[in-house]
């Protein structure tokens, strides 16, 4: 095989390639010898048939085997003589007018992966922020918990409703004097003031008292998932069985055993765990962020641009994606077009990062072990049907690249934990507020406003989430297994946790046609 290197730009190689014919036909007889055996053929016993009508027979499907054979092998020892390490997959060309019993010409064009010096870990500072859970956060936690499980009593006869009160109504909605489907109930409970029921629905009800009969005219949003209804101006004529008042709440025994606990300490000790442990992933957070902040401004070296691209079009995609979910997506997709270039530099800074934690990872020995690598694999398998699993598991086993990416985000946090083991850290007391500020600082280190979780800058969010990245970053393993050519495609307790008292704590909205579209749910974790 004759190798000649036509371009060497940066990152960028370029080869000429020649197989031998040769070498090539040498192949062809390796696989005739192989399938010989199974190959059947009248008039000759099983195994019996002689080679030439072998190739007679298979000829073109045997030589392109040999033919991507010698491509396979040709690859690999131009990786190996020229010390290459490629970045993604080559692209390999066979020359125009390739016939069989000819030299094949190919034309290698790839990105390899830049030389980078071990770095030192010695003078890494950084401040853990955390924040201390009190008694009053855990109260307005239950209290949440406990709004979503809100209890009524029957209120004195003559009581008129008001918005915080429940009715019971039976009601039968009509369009232009004609009933529809799903517009009528019996003994439907309605929280006035909830906004469960379309616009406008709830207000025409405030004042009412047990025994009133009411006709109520509303208008369906253009939006309605029912097409017959969209927009129309609809009737329901509704009757008044009761009105109800919230019982009063109190955060003790009897509410924590509705919920499937033993009592309240119980609830408190959930509430109170959840919010730690959300808390301190929000200080790891920000100790990361501060961690690839130190190392972005100490590295400055070349990049792959085709690992930029591919890292960019992952960001790109997540950030389209949710602007097409905003009240105006064309607003929202304007503004990220106007900083496309900044997150095209956030690419860059998360495929440099990877790489420099790959480094530093294998310069310290820092492994992914065999139990931990069976343990992501059978979780990633969870979000397949029961009897896929196992062949996701067999992919992930046999396929490098797959493993590779599967192993990166486990590998980088490894890293990190490593770097933080080795780092001067001091703690500072912070609210929940100024922690997520940090967080949410744009990649110009410049902190958002600090403002109430819920008010916090979108524009700066969605930076931090798109720069604050190693957890995205392609580790320089999985770029490496990425230039092997890859074999297929993937196939495609009890009630105790607060996480679940909360879940259960939003009323199910079986809606009958007056419900606005029910909001999925979420859990307090989501929170």
């Amino acid at each position: 095989m004759q190798i000649v290197e036509t371009s060497n730009e940066g990152l960028k190689r370029a080869y000429a390639l020649t197989i031998a014919a040769n070498d090539i036909a040498a192949h062809v007889e390796g696989e005739v010898k192989k399938i010989a055996p199974q190959v059947r053929m009248p008039g000759f016993r099983p195994g019996k048939v002689p080679a030439n009508l072998v190739r007679k027979m298979h000829g073109p499907a045997l030589h392109q085997q040999a033919l991507e054979t010698s491509i396979r092998e040709a690859m690999d020892k131009l990786v190996s003589e020229k010390g290459l390490r490629p970045a993604t997959q080559p692209d390999v060309s066979l020359a125009d007018g390739y016939e069989q019993g000819k030299d094949a010409e190919l034309t290698i064009n790839l990105e390899v992966l830049p030389d980078i010096a071990a770095p030192s870990t010695d003078g890494l500072k950084l401040e853990r922020l955390t924040v201390e859970v009190s008694d009053e956060q855990v109260d307005e936690a239950i209290g949440r918990i406990a709004a979503g499980q809100k209890r009524f009593n029957d209120a004195p006869e003559g009581t008129v409703a008001a918005d915080g009160d429940q009715i019971i109504i039976d009601f039968a909605g009509s369009v232009d004097g004609v009933a529809f489907d799903g517009g009528t109930a019996s003994d439907q409970p309605l929280e006035l003031g909830s906004g469960r029921f379309i616009p406008g629905f709830e207000e025409q009800l405030v004042g009412v008292k047990a025994g009133d009969e009411r006709t109520i005219t509303v208008t369906f949003p253009a939006d309605y998932p029912a097409e017959n209804l969209a927009g129309k101006d609809a009737q329901f004529a509704c009757t008044v069985k009761s009105v109800q008042h919230a019982a009063e709440f109190t955060a003790d025994d009897d509410f924590a055993k509705s919920l499937g606990l033993e009592g309240i300490d119980q609830l408190r000790g959930l509430i109170r765990g959840q919010m730690e442990q959300e808390t301190a992933g929000l200080t790891r957070t920000a100790m990361k962020r501060s961690l690839l902040d130190q190392l972005a401004a100490g590295h400055d070296f070349a990049v792959p641009p085709s690992m930029v691209e591919a890292e960019f079009a992952q960001i790109w995609q997540q950030l389209t994606s949710e602007a097409a979910k905003e009240e105006d997506p064309a607003a929202a997709l304007a503004e990220i077009e106007a900083e496309k270039d900044d997150y095209r530099k956030i690419a860059e800074r998360r495929v440099r990062l990877g790489l420099l934690l790959s480094e530093i990872g294998q310069a310290n020995g820092v492994q992914v072990t065999a139990q931990e690598m069976e343990m992501l694999m059978r979780q990633a398998a969870q979000q397949y049907r029961e009897q896929d699993r196992q062949r996701f598991i067999d992919y992930i086993r046999s396929d490098a690249l797959a493993a590779a990416q599967l192993r990166a985000p486990l590998y980088e946090d490894k890293v990190v934990d490593f770097l933080f083991d080795k780092a001067e850290v001091t703690d500072r007391s912070v609210t929940r507020e100024e922690l997520q500020a940090v967080i949410e600082a744009d990649e110009t280190g410049k902190p958002a406003e600090v403002k109430s979780e819920k008010a916090a800058p979108k524009k700066a969010a969605k930076k931090a989430k798109a720069e604050a990245p190693a957890e995205e970053a392609p580790a320089a393993e999985a770029a490496e297994a990425e230039a092997k050519p890859a074999k297929k495609a993937a196939p495609k307790k009890k009630a105790a946790e607060a996480a679940d008292a909360a879940d259960e704590a939003a009323p199910a909205e079986e809606a009958p046609a007056p419900k606005k579209k029910a909001p999925a749910k979420k859990k307090a974790s989501d929170a």
